[in-house]
Protein backbone atom coordinates (compact mmCIF):
# COMPACT_ATOMS: atom_id res chain seq x y z
CA UNK A 1 0.00 0.00 0.00
CA UNK A 2 0.97 3.86 -0.87
CA UNK A 3 1.83 5.18 2.42
CA UNK A 4 0.05 8.22 0.93
CA UNK A 5 -3.17 5.78 0.94
CA UNK A 6 -5.45 5.60 3.73
CA UNK A 7 -6.83 2.24 4.73
CA UNK A 8 -10.78 2.17 3.68
CA UNK A 9 -12.90 0.52 6.55
CA UNK A 10 -16.23 -1.21 5.20
CA UNK A 11 -19.12 0.79 6.40
CA UNK A 12 -20.63 -1.84 8.15
CA UNK A 13 -17.24 -2.52 10.35
CA UNK A 14 -17.38 0.29 12.05
CA UNK A 15 -19.50 -0.81 15.12
CA UNK A 16 -16.97 -3.90 15.35
CA UNK A 17 -13.91 -1.57 15.70
CA UNK A 18 -15.74 0.79 17.98
CA UNK A 19 -16.40 -2.50 20.41
CA UNK A 20 -12.98 -3.16 19.61
CA UNK A 21 -11.69 -0.44 19.89
CA UNK A 22 -13.55 0.30 23.62
CA UNK A 23 -11.96 -2.91 24.65
CA UNK A 24 -8.55 -2.04 23.80
CA UNK A 25 -8.28 1.79 24.02
CA UNK A 26 -7.58 2.71 20.54
CA UNK A 27 -8.63 5.88 18.68
CA UNK A 28 -8.37 4.94 15.27
CA UNK A 29 -11.56 5.18 14.68
CA UNK A 30 -13.70 8.10 15.73
CA UNK A 31 -17.43 8.14 16.96
CA UNK A 32 -20.29 8.59 14.41
CA UNK A 33 -20.98 12.13 16.35
CA UNK A 34 -17.07 13.25 16.02
CA UNK A 35 -17.19 12.94 12.18
CA UNK A 36 -16.37 15.86 10.50
CA UNK A 37 -18.53 14.55 7.25
CA UNK A 38 -21.15 13.25 9.69
CA UNK A 39 -23.60 15.00 8.38
CA UNK A 40 -23.31 14.41 4.78
CA UNK A 41 -26.13 12.32 3.08
CA UNK A 42 -25.80 8.25 3.88
CA UNK A 43 -23.29 6.72 1.76
CA UNK A 44 -24.57 4.05 -0.91
CA UNK A 45 -23.43 1.37 0.76
CA UNK A 46 -24.64 2.66 3.85
CA UNK A 47 -28.08 2.78 2.49
CA UNK A 48 -27.79 -0.77 1.26
CA UNK A 49 -26.45 -2.35 4.20
CA UNK A 50 -29.07 -0.37 6.35
CA UNK A 51 -32.43 -1.44 3.92
CA UNK A 52 -31.02 -4.96 4.04
CA UNK A 53 -30.83 -4.75 8.17
CA UNK A 54 -34.21 -2.85 8.30
CA UNK A 55 -36.23 -5.45 6.11
CA UNK A 56 -34.68 -8.21 8.33
CA UNK A 57 -35.50 -6.49 11.83
CA UNK A 58 -39.02 -5.66 10.51
CA UNK A 59 -38.26 -1.81 10.67
CA UNK A 60 -39.23 0.91 8.74
CA UNK A 61 -36.02 2.43 6.87
CA UNK A 62 -35.22 5.94 6.37
CA UNK A 63 -33.58 7.25 3.09
CA UNK A 64 -33.01 10.72 4.09
CA UNK A 65 -29.98 9.67 7.61
CA UNK A 66 -26.75 11.49 7.48
CA UNK A 67 -23.58 9.56 7.69
CA UNK A 68 -23.31 9.39 11.39
CA UNK A 69 -27.26 8.83 11.98
CA UNK A 70 -26.88 5.48 9.11
CA UNK A 71 -23.99 4.60 11.22
CA UNK A 72 -25.36 4.53 14.47
CA UNK A 73 -29.02 3.54 13.10
CA UNK A 74 -26.60 0.25 11.54
CA UNK A 75 -25.09 0.14 14.50
CA UNK A 76 -28.69 -0.56 16.18
CA UNK A 77 -30.28 -2.94 13.95
CA UNK A 78 -26.72 -5.18 13.85
CA UNK A 79 -27.75 -5.99 17.54
CA UNK A 80 -31.03 -6.52 17.02
CA UNK A 81 -30.27 -9.35 14.21
CA UNK A 82 -27.36 -9.98 15.39
CA UNK A 83 -25.90 -9.55 11.54
CA UNK A 84 -22.59 -8.06 11.51
CA UNK A 85 -21.78 -9.00 15.01
CA UNK A 86 -18.29 -10.97 15.44
CA UNK A 87 -19.15 -14.10 16.26
CA UNK A 88 -16.72 -14.29 19.94
CA UNK A 89 -18.83 -11.43 21.58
Amino acid sequence: MNTNEEKQVPQNENSANDQHNTLTGSNTVKNPDDWTTGDEPMTGAQQSYLKTLSDEAGESFDETLSKSEASKRIDELQHKTGRGLESNQ
